[in-house]
């Protein structure tokens, strides 16, 4: 588990005419063994606050604080796509990210592989796997350098629902049982209200306009009414803030 702290971000592209602000003074606080998800319009600072969290960009003004027990946090990163080496079989690609390629290494990769039901495939290529297990083998290898906080930018976009589907149970069974931190960006508010106990809500500018907690118990079916009427308030608010971009 991680605790994040946010003060005063900001962040800009571009200068003059061209300047585009991504996030406009955001502040928040991330801490324990939450599931967050950040939602919002195509174009409103989503994926660029994930970025600077991660120490992908860094920020115009402001600042990011993550750590765990007071000592810098580890994080892990799930992509949009899996990103795998194709000339590397699964287990290796679970290996390029390691600091070591032990045995006790090995047999902890091989346990995160059998978490996400492909501990048969550790000697395939990603040729060899579909869409969903090449995300699967992405959200494995995150999980294996054990990280105190995972950062996931709309890694099931690309996927078809009922593929979607399923990763998204196996990814929340495995936050429960790892007590991992987890940020994570998408599109889909029916995905968030499923699966988060906390949804962050941004508009156009990079603005956090809603902090929306979800209490809720798991597991949640989307035909539940209670689950259907917390989308239902979510889709409301976009409403109110004119962004009602999503899917």
């Amino acid at each position: 588990m991680a605790d994040i702290k946010v003060e005063n971000l900001h962040k800009e592209f571009g200068a003059g005419a061209d300047r585009v602000v991504a996030l406009n003074d955001v502040n928040l606080e991330i801490g324990g063994h939450v599931f967050v998800s950040v939602v919002g319009a195509s174009g409103c600072g989503k994926s660029t606050l994930l970025n600077i969290l991660s120490g992908i960009e860094t920020p115009t003004n402001g600042s990011v604080t993550i750590t765990q027990a007071g000592h810098p946090a580890r994080a892990g990163y799930v992509f949009q796509a899996a990103r795998l080496l194709p000339w590397r079989t699964v287990m290796d690609n679970l290996l390029f990210v390691q600091t070591d390629r032990s045995e006790e290494t090995r047999r902890r990769c091989q346990h995160y592989l059998d978490m996400v039901q492909l501990g048969d495939k550790a000697k395939k290529y990603p040729g060899e796997l579909s869409g969903g297990m090449q995300q699967r083998v992405g959200i494995a290898r995150a999980f294996s350098t054990e990280p105190d906080v995972l950062f996931m930018d709309e890694p099931f976009s690309h996927l078809d629902a009922i593929t979607a589907r399923s990763l998204r149970t196996e990814l929340h069974q495995m936050w429960q049982e790892t007590g991992k931190t987890v940020v994570f960006v998408t599109h889909d508010v029916s995905e968030a209200v499923e699966l988060s106990n906390r949804i962050l809500v941004f508009a156009k500018g990079g603005h956090l306009t809603e902090d929306i907690p979800m209490n809720l118990p798991f597991p949640r079916d989307s035909s539940d009414p209670d689950v259907a009427l917390a989308k239902a308030e979510v889709f409301r608010i976009f409403e109110k803030i004119g962004a009602l971009a999503v899917r």
